[in-house]
């Protein structure tokens, strides 16, 4: 008597999934891929509740009634739209959601500022997204990755550590955060106030993370983001959750919009509409090209050729995750500088990003408890991913004042600027003239030099434009 053996189905289904995703190839497996997209998920967390704050000061304008409900639905669901999407089309650890930034670029400065009706500014993020979808089937997105000089590489992914940190570190007391760096009108910015609770359990945070990080026990980001708010929830600093489920209702009014704003384009609008669709491609095109770029030094995916693997799916994830953000009434969805928390705490592959996803999608059942993980609880694990791509540095050539200089100005641009796209800029425009003044103009390839230019006319339009 013979019997066949047969895995059980749950084990087989398994086995599918590690094969998908290649967990083999990329030394890998179920436990660390699942904590690092919860980590990820944990550290983006806060986009649930900013983004619609930050919207709902424009789009309250010519609405009736409290729309955050319904701006929280866009926000979840056009993030785990984009960031499945990036995980089966492009099997990269990266998680998207609506660009912070383009959001207050959005509600600020096109609505508010220049007094563009909502509507309108949706449909200039729709058309961005169409646009960037026929960039990246011409190929010309990928090429554009692949000119960036490798200085410029190793200077964006330290450069956005350094951003990470400063988000974490300068995060206003006001709004829940850190407040261990304050704004300070002689110098600038100033070190906080021990006397403010927040400030003191976010120091005790990134003590903690440090020791769990140190000790290299798995999933220490993740613990060291429940330790430090349920510590502020103990010490009574932060209420408790106030709740669990909570059901916010379909995005209706927001829905389909862009469509209603193209409808109502005319003569008197078009030039700003032109105009608003240029930034908003611009800036969304090169904050998304450096975060890949340096979340990918991190982890390794970078090949000898400066080109980034499977680039062309990534960017087209990002371009379709825009689009039907945009229909469903968010600004610019674009890939997140927190993927690298997630790639720091082992994520390799795209199932790290289907756990972000899915918890994304969840997540808009469970606001009252996100909104009680304060800003501040993800401080240590900000400043800890920012020492990790610190690390970038060391492959840069300090000794060659050709590629230092603009590697410099690079990283050290992203974080006081708060753009990935201004850093870049400078970059961009200062590596070729200065590898020319030392006489190596032959090593700048045709692409750099024409992207160079493509940045000062940007900086051109820019000031011209918008002051």
């Amino acid at each position: 008597m013979s019997f066949d053996h047969h895995p059980p189905p749950n084990r087989g289904r398994l086995n599918a999934i590690a094969r998908y995703f290649q967990f083999a190839h990329f030394q890998t497996n179920f436990r660390t891929e699942t904590l690092a997209g919860i980590t990820t998920f944990m550290t983006m967390a806060y986009i649930l509740v900013v983004n619609p704050i930050i919207l709902s000061d424009a789009i309250y304008i010519n609405q009736s009634g409290d729309l955050f409900p319904q701006l929280v639905v866009a926000t979840g669901i056009s993030a785990a739209i984009g960031t499945l999407i990036m995980a089966l089309l492009a099997n990269y650890p990266f998680a998207q959601a609506p660009g912070m930034g383009l959001n207050a670029f959005f509600a600020y400065t096109v609505v508010l500022r220049l007094g563009i009706d909502w509507r309108l500014a949706l449909s200039s993020v729709f058309i961005e997204g169409l646009i960037f979808i026929g960039l990246t089937l011409s190929n010309i997105r990928r090429q554009i990755i692949t000119a960036i000089p490798n200085s410029l590489k190793s200077a964006t992914a330290a450069g956005i550590g350094l951003f990470i940190a400063y988000i974490g570190l300068a995060s206003n007391l006001e709004t829940g955060g850190a407040g261990i760096i304050v704004a300070n009108e002689v110098t600038k910015t100033a070190f906080g106030s021990l006397r403010e609770p927040q400030t003191l359990v976010a120091i005790a945070g990134i003590l903690i993370t440090s020791a769990l990080v140190v000790r290299r026990i798995k999933g220490a980001l993740l613990w060291g983001i429940l330790a430090t708010a349920s510590l502020g929830w103990i010490l009574g600093i932060t209420p408790w959750p106030q709740g669990i489920l909570e059901f916010p209702p379909f995005p209706k009014e927001l829905f389909g919009e862009a469509f209603l704003g193209l409808v109502n384009l005319n003569a008197n609008n078009f030039i700003d509409f032109v105009a608003v669709t240029f930034v908003f491609l611009f800036v969304d095109l090169f904050d998304t090209i450096g975060t890949l770029t340096g979340v990918a030094m991190k982890a390794g995916y970078i090949d000898e050729n400066g080109e980034l693997p499977r680039a062309n799916q990534a960017l087209m994830a990002d371009a379709i995750a825009t689009t039907s953000g945009a229909i469903l009434g968010t600004s610019s969805v674009t890939t997140y500088i927190e993927s690298a928390a997630g790639v720091s705490e082992g994520g390799r592959t795209g199932f790290t990003s289907v756990i972000t996803a899915i918890l994304l999608g969840l997540s808009i059942l469970f606001i009252p408890v996100l909104k009680a993980i304060p800003a501040y609880a993800t401080t240590p694990t900000l400043v800890i991913v920012g020492v990790l791509m610190l690390s970038n540095i060391a492959q840069i050539h300090w000794q060659d004042l050709g590629e230092a200089i603009p590697a410099f100005l690079t990283l050290f641009t992203i974080p006081l600027t708060f753009s990935i796209a201004e850093g870049l800029s400078i970059g961009f425009i200062s590596y070729p003239l200065l590898k020319s003044f030392q006489g190596k103009s032959r090593e700048v390839s045709l692409a750099t030099w024409i992207l160079a230019g493509v940045f000062v006319v940007r900086f051109v339009f820019m000031t011209v434009r918008f002051g």
